[in-house]
């Protein structure tokens, strides 16, 4: 009988090995979890699931971000394997690797950062300490979707701002790489190019200006050209999206059709202007200077459309400094950075999520944008405005460096939030509607165009600055600076991602954008607290559990002598 009952007692635990061993292979597959975070910050998004399903082949994720990291970054490392585990739990055809970029010989690593730098993408400088030893390091905090012979970069990190804790930095990485990853993932998968036209003949900024901006267009699967509106009989249905850059000259009421039929017909705009020619060239070229308004003749159509740029100058504290000449030591001139006004550096504190965690924008003499009721539904959003301490300059005023000799009054900044970007949405009535000439008419014919009154749903952006679009350039070398980059202050601000957001949300028929307004938390430890509940927390995690298990010890073991001596 007894060997019988270690027979069964074997057979059991051999059947219970067996089972939790088999679990444990199929679990190996199987990547679940329950999410009880209150921001949902391990669940994707609707958008994304979708997304995940048109993914009918291997899909492979070469992530750079691979070795010896601070706890911030291997925090963002682990983020990104949790992500890219959630997404291949969606869909097996999702694969993954890290590969370090500094391993290997001296050679190798030159030519692979070589190659790197031509796709794009750029190292960071990380400083690692160690062994009470100081290392600098260069990371890339990039991953590389591949689908086919296709193959998109994925930037990891956000920008730095200056003053900021870099937990922060991180923290709006983490929160944004659902979006990143959904957005390359549409790029590589779909062999879309969508087309971007930016306007000529009107003064615009030219190539060299814009250069920074659609080499990245490019990069993310985008087609640009320039379209001449005086030239062209209409704006052809193939363009995505229109972009007018700081636009100086006239438009004539033929170019005005054009836009205004593109529009009815479902076309996308970004409004990118100037209405005064204020800028720093012809300041420091004459010190004083009486900015004038440009005769662009668009205001009729912006404001059938739901918006106004008022002939005004943005003045905020919260603005980029610039240098100027204090004195002279012998041949060497002396300079010190000095706040200007006029160049506002502008934090979104609206949840779009064209501006969702975005770093600060700068602006160069912005002016109001006014919202204006429409004869049809549209949609306005706010999406860039002044800090609480601004103020309002009405042409026509005179522009100097004698606002600098003295500190600035705040009681004088006492504007808050004056609209600088707005965004538009829904159905937007024509300008020409009763207005159309039988010139008009017979021009429509002739191209088998309908002409329409009420446009199809579609979305404009209108910013009330030209040079929010143009990078540095240096005619002498034939080169230009990152868009939103201030040589002053060695900052490159977050323009280009602004305009890139825009761009992105005109077009993102499938609602990927969506996950870019997830926000996840950064709880971090209250300093002051800590330091004053040192000693009680000390106690409860390293006393308090030994008193309860000595305590416990005493017990059984006085329970235990009780029970057998009881029995003897």
């Amino acid at each position: 009988m007894k060997f019988s009952k270690r027979i069964q007692s074997y057979i059991q635990m051999t059947l219970l090995s067996g089972v939790l061993l088999f679990a444990n292979i199929l679990s190996c597959g199987v990547n679940g979890h329950l999410d009880l975070t209150e921001e949902k910050r391990f669940t994707l998004t609707k958008p994304t699931k979708e997304l995940l399903k048109e993914v009918k082949d291997v899909m492979y994720v070469k992530v750079l971000l691979e070795g010896e990291f601070p706890a911030g970054f291997k925090r963002l490392q682990s983020s990104v394997k949790e992500l890219l585990d959630d997404l291949r739990a969606q869909n097996g055809n999702i694969e993954y690797s890290f590969e370090d970029q500094n391993q290997g010989s001296i050679d190798e690593i030159n030519r692979r950062r070589k190659q790197l730098a031509e796709e794009g993408i750029v190292p960071m400088q990380l400083t690692v300490k160690s062994s009470g030893e100081t290392e600098r390091k260069v990371i890339y905090p990039y991953a590389i979707i591949s689908f086919g012979n296709r193959s998109v970069p994925v930037n990891l990190l956000e920008n730095q701002v200056p003053g900021q804790p870099q937990e922060i930095t991180l923290n709006n990485s983490i929160s944004t790489l659902e979006y990143k990853f959904a957005n390359g993932i549409q790029k590589v998968l779909f062999d879309q190019h969508p087309k971007i036209a930016f306007t000529k003949g009107h003064l615009e900024l030219d190539n060299m200006k814009t250069a920074d901006l659609e080499r990245s267009l490019r990069q993310n699967s985008y087609l640009t050209e320039r379209i001449n509106l005086d030239s062209t009989v209409s704006i052809k249905k193939d363009v995505s999206v229109l972009v007018i850059a700081k636009p100086k000259a006239t438009f004539s009421e033929k170019d005005k059709f054009k836009i205004d039929q593109y529009v009815m017909n479902g076309g996308k705009v970004l409004w990118l202007i100037d209405r005064l020619s204020a800028d720093m060239d012809s300041l420091q070229m004459t010190n004083r200077y009486i900015p004038h308004d440009y005769p662009l003749n668009i205001e009729d159509i912006l404001f059938k459309y739901g918006a106004r740029i008022q002939p005004n100058l943005i003045l905020d504290l919260e603005c980029a400094r610039i240098p100027l000449r204090v004195g002279q030591e012998g041949q060497q001139q002396q300079f010190e950075m000095f706040p200007w006004y006029y160049q506002p550096l502008v934090a979104s504190k609206s949840t779009q999520s064209i501006v969702k965690n975005l770093d600060r924008i700068w602006l160069q003499f912005p002016g109001t944008v006014d919202t204006i009721k429409t004869k049809t539904p549209v949609k306005k959003t706010v999406l860039l405005s002044s800090s609480d301490h601004s103020r309002l300059q009405f042409s026509p005023v005179e522009l100097n460096f004698e606002i600098l000799k003295y500190d600035a009054d705040p009681s004088k900044f006492d504007k808050k939030e004056l609209t600088m970007a707005l965004l538009l949405e829904g159905t937007f009535p024509s300008l020409y509607e009763n207005r159309v000439s039988a010139e008009m008419m017979e021009g429509l014919k002739e191209l088998n165009m309908d002409f329409k009154t009420v446009s199809q749903p579609t979305k404009m952006l209108v910013v009330s600055d030209g040079d929010i679009a143009a990078n540095g350039f240096d005619s002498k070398n034939q080169v230009f600076n990152p868009l939103g980059y201030n040589p002053y202050m060695k900052y490159t601000f977050a323009n280009k991602d602004f305009l890139l957001n825009a761009i992105q949300y005109m077009l993102d028929d499938k609602g990927v954008i969506e996950s870019r307004s997830k926000e996840i938390k950064l709880r971090l430890m209250d300093d002051v607290r800590m330091k004053d509940e040192k000693t009680f927390w000390q106690f409860i995690n390293i006393a308090l559990p030994l008193i309860l298990l000595s305590l416990f010890g005493f017990v059984f073991n006085y329970l235990r002598k009780k029970r057998y001596t009881a029995k003897s």
